[in-house]
């Protein structure tokens, strides 16, 4: 999803183990590898160093976006992250409603509530994907601003571009949003309001007939 040629900062960074792929396969000719804490960017150093690509990749201590100028970067990676703590970072960073930044999201929860950031906020998720790593199953999204808000089925902020995606991935994943939804309305039948039943019933409903069309390629 991270676009050739593209200057990247990746949020969050960890060990630096995804800017270090990207300049090592010439994807991006520059990275910015940034985390919260101290202790992230020791074991970021150390990768770097082992790869020799201390040239091409700064390390910054940053609280999400904020020590970060829009110049800096063209493509804004956050993973591993859950999908509020998305929302809280990308809300508070107004320079990201440019068109030509683009913001590359794999939320480990709560993917609805960036993808609901995102389309209550002028950006367009341009394409989604799925994948299984060590048994567990992970979406990612690349979304950028338009200033465009369009209206959308209530099931979008639950669903996204997977539909479209072809991979049994997706439809896995969605089995699994549809699970949880199934959860959510049996609870909330029993504990919570009609109103807000009957708004879950509607997003299961959708959901569940989203999937049953989906068209996978293996």
């Amino acid at each position: 999803m991270v676009r050739q040629g593209n200057t990247v900062a990746d949020i969050g960074t960890d060990h630096a183990y995804l800017p270090a792929f990207l300049v090592l396969n010439s994807i991006s000719p520059k990275a910015l590898a940034c985390d919260v804490r101290k202790g992230p960017l020791n074991n970021a150093l150390k990768t770097v160093e082992q790869y020799g690509i201390n040239d091409k990749i700064t390390l910054r201590l940053s609280d999400g976006f904020d020590e970060i100028e829009p110049f800096e970067a063209q493509d804004f990676i956050m993973c591993g992250m859950g999908g509020t703590l998305m929302e809280e970072l990308v809300s508070r960073t107004d320079w990201l409603k440019d068109s030509s930044k683009r913001l590359i999201v794999q939320p480990q929860s709560h993917a609805e509530d960036i993808r609901r950031y995102f389309i209550e906020n002028g950006f367009e998720i341009l394409f989604e994907d799925a994948c299984i790593d060590s048994g567990k199953i992970y979406c990612a999204m690349a979304a950028e601003y338009t200033g465009c808000i369009k209206e959308r089925p209530v099931s979008y902020i639950y669903t996204g571009e997977l539909p479209k995606c072809r991979k049994p991935e997706a439809k896995l994943f969605l089995k699994n949003i549809l699970s949880r939804l199934i959860t959510k309305l049996e609870a909330e039948r029993l504990h919570g309001t009609s109103e807000k039943a009957e708004y879950i019933k509607k997003v299961t409903s959708e959901t569940e007939e989203i999937i049953n069309e989906m068209q996978t390629d293996c």
